[in-house]
């Protein structure tokens, strides 16, 4: 059974996670709505990882027990590295490529509806090669890299601290 200090820990661990994803979309929307900064299918594709991803992490939050907070602490980490893999795949590969029709992310968008529903977040509005824009000299893509790696990162100190044994 964890110590008080352990269950602690994984709590901030697990906020940070659904602070640094929900922050991540919300620097996205901003760039989107106040400076013109469209995007592409692969960038709404990871607005809605960011969103799971900070989801679970909600839940693990409200999840009281220990079983729950590993569990959502391991699906923050898996869905944060499938982040990774898309950011990754967008910086490589996309963001070269003058359009996102009918690639993976755009065809999980569609098959999702949540472009539909909420457009002024999900809807891609440029191609790949138009989204490829930077944020202080590094590209967007980079950046949602980190932001991926920070949320693994801290998903997965959630969960070694759930099953942290407390010290005799």
């Amino acid at each position: 059974m964890p110590s008080g200090a352990a269950r602690r820990a994984a709590t901030g661990w697990l906020a940070a996670v659904a602070a640094i994803a929900f922050g991540a979309v919300g620097v996205a929307l901003v760039s989107q709505h106040a400076f013109g900064m469209d995007p592409c299918a692969w960038c709404v594709l990871q607005r809605f990882i960011f969103v799971v991803v900070g989801a679970a992490a909600l839940l693990g939050l409200a999840w009281r027990s220990d079983v729950g907070r590993s569990l959502t602490a391991g699906v923050a980490t898996v869905l944060a590295d499938l982040g990774i893999a898309a950011a990754a795949w967008q910086h490589l590969v996309a963001s070269k490529s003058a359009s996102c029709n009918l690639t993976l992310a755009d065809r999980v968008m569609n098959a999702s509806s949540l472009p539909s529903l909420l457009p002024d977040v999900f809807e891609a509005r440029a191609s790949c090669a138009d989204a490829a824009v930077s944020l202080a000299g590094i590209p967007y893509d980079v950046w949602a890299m980190v932001a991926f790696a920070l949320c693994s990162g801290c998903a997965l100190m959630a969960l070694l601290t759930t099953f942290r044994r407390p010290r005799r």
